[in-house]
């Protein structure tokens, strides 16, 4: 009977028998041949999942590039169409906050001279959104594009300055509010910190690098008593959260002007009003609850003094905020390094004109021909301070910035355009 060495390896009749030592060298050799094959299929298996893998990551990467709420194709076609300049030495401005009071003002106002524009805002609920979505169809209508994202997302950011050679930025987006600040303060340190910090990196990044323009706030004087303020003048005593977070933005962007060469330009808001502005505001819910019959809370300050502002209507705040972008010079640096000094500059943006708040009260009576119902509540201890004056003498000098509107002039075209966006007639609802 053959032995299973004779089944695997037969001798061939009338031939030489077969070597043992030989049969097993043959063996192993057979045994080799298929285990470098099984390795081959390994290596193939390996290779086809890979391959397969990296497909569908393809896939998922190119379903959510193609269905975000940014990128895509259409897309960088709406960014740069909207980003398009169309007049001579131009600009291409990313603005910040575009949905907001002052940013759909200054949006509309560069659109307007043939300058390239796109926004950002991420419309938050601080307050009513609603009425952010109006200004964005105000602007949409004239062509301008809004991304909708938060200035922290850096890879947002990163793909518009792909997309555009963005020459300026103005920067708008913050959390405002002074009282509001007790409630949430992470959120101003997320907004006007953070998302700054966000923003210069990507504009120090760029190549070429933009000249920046930025909102600070009159609020960074705080506790100071000399008046008017002038931007020489003290800002280590902050009276709020808000406040220190404005002064912590202007050493923050002095810091970038210093490294890396960045053009910059700070611009210090006194009490801006004007049509489609902020409810959030004394003036604005005064005229809501006036027109509601409901009484407004007028606070006082210390030994019952009437508290004052230095009230800037917005069509005076554009103009210093568009001569700020005239004037701001080039930065100076390449993919973030510095080759020379750049621009900085800070500046007041003022009417120079302070007006107590029982005065406002009476010219809203005046324009909405109803009496108020005053409160008159000490003030508490929530960040506010007891009057504002700019001293503006240097932004008329280096922007050739001149406030025109006074407040009964600027009150009377703001109750114009609440009363016909908010449909009230003498006091009663438009149905």
């Amino acid at each position: 009977m053959p032995s299973l060495e004779d089944e695997l390896f037969p001798s061939t009749p009338g031939k030489f028998k077969i070597d043992r030592a030989h049969t097993m060298n043959r063996h192993f050799h057979r045994c080799f041949g298929s285990t470098s094959t099984m390795f081959l299929w390994a290596l193939f298996l390996v290779a086809l999942t890979a391959s397969y893998l990296s497909f569908q990551s393809f896939v998922y990467t190119s379903s959510r590039y193609f269905t975000a709420s940014w990128g895509g194709i259409q897309w960088e076609k709406q960014i740069r169409h909207s980003a398009q300049i169309h007049r001579s030495n131009g600009m291409s401005v990313l603005v910040t906050g575009a949905a907001g009071f002052v940013g759909s003002h200054v949006s509309l106002a560069l659109k307007k001279r043939g300058d390239g524009v796109v926004g950002i805002d991420n419309f938050n609920n601080y307050y009513d959104p609603s009425l952010k979505r109006a200004r964005k169809s105000l602007l949409n209508n004239q062509g301008i594009f809004i991304v909708e994202g938060d200035i922290n997302d850096a890879r947002l950011i990163a793909k518009l300055f792909d997309t555009v050679a963005f020459t300026h930025v103005m920067h708008l987006a913050a959390q405002a509010g002074v009282r509001y600040a007790m409630e949430n303060p992470h959120s101003y340190v997320h907004s006007n910190i953070a998302g700054l910090v966000t923003l210069l990196e990507a504009c120090k990044s760029a190549n070429p690098q933009p000249s920046v323009v930025w909102a600070s706030s009159s609020s960074v004087y705080g506790l100071n008593e000399k008046v008017p303020f002038s931007e020489s003048d003290r800002t280590d005593q902050p009276a709020s959260l808000y406040a220190a977070t404005k002064k912590a933005g202007e050493e923050i962007t002095h810091t970038y002007n210093h490294i890396y060469g960045l053009s910059i330009t700070g611009l210090r808001f006194f009490t801006v009003y004007g049509p489609w502005g902020r409810p959030d505001m004394a003036y604005f819910s005064f005229t809501r609850n006036i027109l509601q019959g409901k009484p407004i809370t007028v606070y006082r300050g210390k030994d019952r003094a009437d508290l004052a502002r230095d009230f800037t209507f917005i069509d005076d705040i554009v103009k210093g905020c568009v001569g700020s972008l005239d004037t701001s010079g080039k930065s100076t640096g390449s993919g973030g390094k510095k080759r020379g000094p750049a621009p900085y500059r800070i500046f007041n943006l003022g009417n120079t004109s302070p007006v107590t708040v029982p005065t406002l009260v009476s010219l809203l009576e005046r324009h909405l021909k109803v009496k108020a119902k005053r409160n008159f509540v000490d003030m508490p201890g929530n960040g506010d301070v007891p009057f504002t004056h700019a001293n503006i003498s240097l932004a008329h000098r280096e922007l050739g910035y001149k406030p025109t509107t006074d407040l009964a002039t600027g009150l009377k075209k703001f109750v114009k355009w609440y009363l016909s966006y908010y449909g009230y007639n003498h006091g009663k609802a438009v149905n």
